[in-house]
């Protein structure tokens, strides 16, 4: 360094590295040749020598500092008047002349650098000052390590905790009384400052801990609870605790399918059930993270099954067929994808819709039963699909499917009859009453929005690297992906499509097929009518599958391939119906005194049921009937016998006949659920 520029290393020098002395011996770029004092020779890189901890050069002073200018815009004026006047006499003091001085300008005799040395003149200035020798020294030391920043009074600028003065035994039981709160119902800071003051008593003793004033105990509290909602929503408490602790990672994906997200959750819609009560229904989907599609949506008004998750990854591997009614702007010929090139790997893409079908690599998924069940996993492996769980009560290791739930409900859900919000707090009157929709038309319309208003719908994360500031629509991403990846997927057969569906083994007779007293039937089952289907493990029965959601035909497995049978009683109902709708039906028989096991009455019931969900139910009477049949069945108590020798009480005349009078018992939501969803 040779004393000259204490910033510049030249050859020569002597370094202090890797806990011993090196002395430069030659500069080369950006390369450091080094020679120890033992003679060994080396060559490092000039960054890495510089940012090594104990690296410096050998007589000299270390590196000043950069002057901190963000803390220095903090300072008041005061503050900063009186650090830039010290500044004005230690620059004096180094070079005889203060900061600003003109040209030609003479220093002060006591301050010429050429007849007093560095010492008198740093007496001089004390001297002036009033101030100590070893005062002005140090200012000097602090001010060439720190700049300004060193000559600034540091009590003015000294950190505090914001607990202030208060004893750390009792923050920290104010803290763990906080931490109690996360879980609890919303109270007030009167009640959070008794609990901890009985805490406090019961740790250490009465007395022990010093407690604070009123005053300052709510300051404290306040300071403490910044950012934990702890006075505030309950919801938002419990959310903002279940953050992760670590930094929050954004989820990326390359390629469409590399990881798909799966997760259900109600609908802020209310819909008119089978039963003519209104209810939330059920929504389960798949959302492919690099083109953000969704890939597959389905509603039930009940908890969602193992089926359903199961039978959500076949639909995503289908394409969607074009729909009576539907748009010709929705086809997929009429789409920016790549239709040509989808038709020459499979001819059913020319009737599909503009929405992709993504094969997936991934599938996240959480700890719900849906999910975890043997069917669903059988079904991965069945596909080749790797499946992988998030943690529990950590909903951002599937962010972009929580997100999506969010969308849909605020650009879907929000402009149907019978929405409810997001919560209470957002809900309107008597929405109940609102509800038009039915499970089937509201799928409908989920899955015509899901081509007209999402998959066409520029999304705010689908950005093109060279346009970064367009944002793109999940069919142009899933387009431009395919182009630069060579995405090609197969997708599924129809015989493929079957063998995820479920499967009930069954005799074929004279008469048909009989699944849960429903009859199929049809010409092609003649030729293995009361033959033996070659399965000794299963008694001679035949495979056969059916889809939950749609019971009006079911598929039989021969061996010259599959054989779809409708349903005997399909021109009396002429509309898909669901497990659910059929159970339903069968319930309602039995309440009105008709055999549930004869399918022709059960298909009557059904059909009635089905005119009635559409033209809309008499919610009034379906509420008060439901009510009172779950009541009186489940909780009514047993009544006293009525006395023979009872007189009867003679009705007036014109009074009308009374109607049966059913005692209603305890009400119970999840019994009234279950029986009527």
């Amino acid at each position: 360094m040779g004393g000259q520029n204490a910033s510049v290393l030249r050859p020569g020098d002597w370094i202090t590295y890797n806990d011993s002395d090196h002395q430069v011996v030659a500069l080369a770029g950006t390369s450091v040749r080094l020679r120890s004092q033992d003679g060994a020779e080396s060559v490092v890189l000039a960054s890495y020598l510089m940012t090594a901890p104990d690296f410096a050069v050998t007589g000299t002073e270390s590196l000043p500092a950069v002057e901190p200018f963000g803390l220095l815009a903090t300072l008041s004026e005061a503050a900063g008047a009186a650090a830039r006047e010290w500044e004005r006499h230690i620059v004096e003091v180094e070079t005889g002349l203060p900061p600003g001085a003109g040209p030609g300008t003479p220093a002060r005799p006591e301050y010429d650098p050429a007849s007093r040395s560095l010492v008198e003149r740093a007496q001089a200035k004390a001297d002036e000052l009033g101030v100590s020798l070893r005062t002005v020294q140090g200012k000097r030391s602090r001010y060439a390590q720190q700049g300004l920043w060193g000559l600034v009074d540091q009590r003015l600028v000294r950190m505090s905790e914001a607990t202030g003065r208060a004893d750390a035994r009792l923050v920290a039981v104010i803290r763990e009384a906080l931490d109690a709160e996360t879980h609890t119902s919303t109270g007030t800071r009167s009640r959070l400052i008794r609990r901890v003051i009985k805490m406090v008593e019961a740790t250490h003793g009465e007395g022990v801990v010093p407690l604070p004033s009123k005053n300052t105990f709510y300051k404290l509290v306040d300071a403490l609870s910044a950012g934990r909602h702890s006075f505030g929503s309950a919801v938002t408490r419990r959310q903002t605790a279940n953050r992760p602790q670590g930094p929050f990672t954004p989820t990326f994906a390359d390629r469409p399918g590399e990881q798909v997200q799966i997760d259900s959750t109600p609908l802020d819609v209310m819909v008119v059930l089978d039963s003519g009560l209104t209810a939330r229904a059920d929504l389960t989907i798949a959302v492919d993270v690099a083109t953000r599609t969704i890939c597959a949506a389905v509603l039930r008004p009940v908890g969602t099954k193992a089926v359903d998750a199961s039978l959500l990854l076949a639909r995503m591997l289908v394409p969607e067929p074009m729909r009576p009614g539907w748009s010709q702007s929705l086809r997929m010929a009429a789409s920016r994808m790549p239709h040509r090139r989808l038709l020459a790997a499979d001819t059913r893409m020319e009737q599909a819709a503009a929405k992709p079908v993504i094969v997936p690599d991934t599938v996240v998924i959480d700890g719900g039963k849906v999910f975890i069940s043997d069917t669903f996993i059988r079904a991965c492996d069945r596909l080749g699909v790797s499946v992988q769980r998030s943690r529990p009560r950590t909903p951002t290791d599937k962010a972009i499917v929580e997100a999506t739930f969010s969308a849909i409900n605020t650009l879907f859900c929000q402009h149907l009859a019978g929405y409810t919000g997001p919560n209470v707090s957002r809900r309107g009157e008597r929405v109940e009453e609102q509800a038009v929709w039915t499970i089937p038309e509201l799928q409908d319309l989920l899955d015509e929005w899901l081509l007209a208003g999402w998959q066409a719908r520029p999304h705010d994360s689908l950005r093109d690297p060279f346009r970064p500031k367009k944002a793109m629509s999940p069919n142009d991403k899933y387009a431009s992906l395919v182009a630069a990846c060579g995405y090609l997927p197969l997708v599924l057969r129809g015989e493929d499509y079957l063998e995820l569906l479920p499967v009930a083994w069954r005799a074929v007779n004279d008469y048909g097929i009989r699944i849960n007293y429903r009859t199929y039937d049809c010409a092609d089952l003649g030729p293995w009518r009361r033959q033996h289907s070659g399965h000794a493990a299963k008694r001679g029965l035949w495979e056969v599958h059916y889809d939950p959601y749609d019971l009006s035909h079911v598929f039989v497995r021969t061996q010259q391939g599959w054989i779809t049978v409708p349903w005997v009683h399909l021109p009396l109902v002429n509309a898909p119906f669901a497990d659910f709708t059929w159970s339903h039906a069968r319930r309602l028989a039995t309440g009105a005194g008709l055999d549930d096991t004869n399918e022709a009455v059960v298909a009557r019931v059904l059909d009635e049921l089905l005119t009635r969900a559409e033209h809309g139910p008499d919610k009034h009477t379906a509420k008060v009937v439901g009510r009172t049949r779950a009541a009186a069945t489940v909780h009514a108590p047993a009544s006293a016998p009525e006395s023979e020798t009872e007189a009867a009480p003679k009705p007036r005349a014109e009074a009308q006949p009374s109607a049966t009078v059913v005692p209603f018992g305890v009400f119970d939501a999840h019994a009234e659920a279950e029986r009527w969803l």
